[in-house]
């Protein structure tokens, strides 16, 4: 009985991120002021020693700042990409301490995976973490509280190329030119959730900063996108 729960509520989990729930949820921002032709790119679920560091000679190549969305476990394992990721110049936000989805934490749990992350990766990059993507969008009502008593924001996102099932590069540009509008912050992967997700993502990073450029569009990251202290 327990486990056919457990499955249960594993399912409508994934039903509702699959519906985009993450939409509907208040207090939490997906996208930036439309007064500029201005767009974020978000990478989630790294740092990853391999595909981190090769989207990140991508970004320099292009000349092209950017967020990033670190998981503090994952962090706290390579380091030094942590501070080539600062070093350039890109943000680096929170993803929370083990990527464990918050439907699944109770307020205890809760606090640990965000402050965790938060202390750890200011540390790490000597400066205050100001925002926070919930692992798959999902959120509970005490990560609301646990953000305002570490000084951070809910960011998620307004186009995401590539959820939970994969999608094929051509198809992941696709889409972001499709959706494009000034202000969007798009979410992306540098390390595996779907499989084999920072491998398609590299492929298809290139022509997608390409084709924005074409259409007008300018690269920020979130802090430049939404402003430092609109909290």
């Amino acid at each position: 009985m327990i486990v056919a729960r457990l499955a249960l509520g594993a399912a409508a989990a994934w039903a509702a991120y699959a519906w985009g729930a993450h939409l509907l949820a208040p207090g939490c921002v997906s996208r930036g002021p439309a007064t500029h032709r201005r767009i974020a790119l978000t990478f989630d679920d790294g740092p990853d020693p391999v595909w981190t560091e090769r989207i990140l000679a991508v970004l320099d190549r292009e000349r092209v700042s950017a967020s990033f969305f670190l998981v503090g476990e994952r962090a706290a394992r390579v380091l030094e990409t942590v501070g080539r990721i600062a070093a350039a110049g890109h943000e680096i936000g929170s993803h929370g301490w083990s990527h464990r989805s918050l439907w699944f934490c109770g307020p205890r749990r809760t606090e640990n995976e965000i402050a965790r992350a938060q202390h750890f990766l200011s540390d790490a990059v000597g400066a205050p973490i100001r925002h926070f993507r919930p692992p798959w969008g999902m959120l509970n009502a005490a990560m609301f509280g646990a953000l305002r008593r570490h000084g951070q924001r809910c960011v998620l996102w307004s186009i995401q190329p590539e959820g939970l099932r994969a999608t094929p590069p051509v198809r992941q540009v696709e889409h972001v030119l499709d959706h494009a509008h000034p202000g969007a912050i798009v979410d992306l992967h540098d390390a595996e959730g779907v499989r084999d997700a920072p491998e398609r993502l590299l492929v298809a990073l290139s022509p997608m900063i390409a084709g924005l450029r074409r259409l007008g569009y300018d690269f920020a990251t979130v802090g430049e996108l939404l402003g430092a202290d609109d909290f």
